[in-house]
C-alpha cells in the first residue's frame, strides 16, 4: 500500500485548493473486488472524475479493521473534500473522524448514526425492498410452492428487514405459497456473519423440507446457504452483492442478487454536497443483477416496475424498521 500512498500524495497536493474538489473512498476488509458496495463506489468515484463531477479521486482498500482511522486520516490530513467510507464496520471511526475533522465532509454507506454532524451524511438502501422484490420472483420461480430463506440474526435491524420483506414479497404473488424463514438467533456472537456452515447446514435441511428456492443474506452466513442451493441444484436468489459472481462456481444456482446502486448514490451526494447541500440521511435506490435470458423477458420488466414503484412509495412492503 506504500506504493500506492506515495502517488496518491503527490497527485492529492491541490487538495487544499478552494476551487479542487477531491473525493476518497476508504473500503471495509472485503476491498474493491468485492462485487458490491465497495466496487460500486469506486467505479461511482471513477465516473465522478471523467464527467468533471470530481477533479481528483482516490481509494483505499482497507487489509484489517485496525487500519480503517489510520485510512482515513490519510485522506483527511490531505485536505480531500469529501470522504466515503463503506460498511457498517467502519460507522463509529467515521462519527470519530467527522468530529476530527469538520472541514471534511464525511458519506458513511449502508451506515446508520444516531448522533448527526454538520458534516456527515448516511446513505442507506432499503432493504425489506430488496427482499419484496426478491419475494415476488422467487413466488414466480418456484414448483413445489415451498420457498425458503436464510438471514442472519433477526437482532440486526437490517437482516430483519431483508426477510420479513421476502416473506411479505412473497404473499403480495400467492398467499397460499408456504414460506420458510429462518434466522441464526442462537448462534455464536464471534461468527456473526461469517459462519458459512450454519448457513450450509441451515439452507440444506430447508431444501431437504422441500424448498426449491432460496433466498439468503447476512455476508458469508448467507453465502453458505448460497452454497447449498447450488449443491442441491435448486434456484437462489442472493443480497448484498452480486453473488453469482462473487462465488463463481459455488454460486451458479444464484438466479440474481438485490444490491443498493452505490455507483448512482455516491455520485448523487456530491453533487447535492458541491451545491451545499448538506442532507443528514439519504436512502438510496435498489438494482439487481440482471435475469439470463433462459427467463421470460417479462419478468425483468416486472421487476424494473416493481422497483421504481417501491422508491416512489407507489407500493409499500409494510415491513417495520425495526424489529
Amino acid at each position: 500500500m506504500m506504493g500506492w500512498a506515495l502517488t496518491a500524495c503527490l497527485s492529492s497536493s491541490d487538495c487544499f485548493r478552494m476551487d479542487v474538489f477531491c473525493a476518497a473512498l476508504v473500503t471495509d476488509t472485503l476491498g474493491t473486488d468485492d462485487h458490491g458496495i465497495n466496487q460500486d463506489a469506486w467505479a461511482g468515484l471513477q465516473e465522478a472524475q471523467t464527467s468533471g463531477l470530481a477533479d481528483q479521486v482516490a481509494h483505499i482498500d482497507s487489509v484489517d479493521a485496525r487500519d480503517y482511522s489510520k485510512n482515513i486520516a490519510y485522506f483527511t490530513e490531505r485536505g480531500y473534500d469529501i470522504i466515503f467510507t463503506s460498511g457498517v464496520a467502519l460507522d463509529d471511526v467515521t462519527l470519530q473522524s467527522a468530529d476530527l475533522t469538520p472541514d471534511s465532509v464525511f458519506v458513511g454507506l449502508n451506515q446508520t448514526f444516531e448522533e448527526s454532524r454538520s458534516n456527515l451524511i448516511s446513505v442507506t438502501f432499503p432493504e425489506d425492498q430488496m427482499g419484496f422484490a426478491a419475494g415476488t420472483l422467487a413466488a414466480k420461480l418456484t414448483r413445489t410452492r415451498i420457498i425458503a430463506a436464510v438471514c442472519e440474526t433477526s437482532g440486526i435491524d437490517a437482516m430483519w428487514r431483508y426477510c420479513e420483506g421476502f416473506r411479505a414479497g412473497v404473499a403480495s404473488v400467492d398467499t397460499t405459497i408456504d414460506v420458510l424463514v429462518v434466522y441464526r438467533d442462537n448462534g455464536d456472537r464471534e461468527k456473526l456473519f461469517v459462519d458459512e456452515d450454519w448457513g450450509y447446514e441451515t439452507g440444506s435441511t430447508l431444501i431437504r423440507r422441500g424448498a426449491d428456492v432460496l433466498f439468503a443474506a447476512g455476508g458469508v452466513t448467507a453465502q453458505g446457504a448460497l452454497k447449498a442451493a447450488t449443491e442441491y441444484g435448486i434456484h437462489a436468489i442472493g443480497a448484498e452483492r452480486d453473488q453469482a459472481a462473487a462465488l463463481g462456481e459455488s454460486g451458479s444456482s444464484v438466479v440474481t442478487s438485490f444490491y443498493g446502486q452505490t455507483q448512482l448514490e455516491v455520485q448523487e451526494v456530491m453533487r447535492m454536497v458541491k451545491n451545499g447541500q448538506f442532507p443528514e440521511n439519504l436512502e438510496g435506490q435498489v438494482q439487481y443483477v440482471p435475469l439470463n435470458p433462459e427467463f421470460p423477458l417479462g419478468w425483468s420488466e416486472e421487476l424494473n416496475s416493481l422497483l421504481e414503484s417501491l422508491f416512489a412509495g407507489k407500493i409499500r412492503t409494510n415491513v417495520e424498521k425495526s424489529r
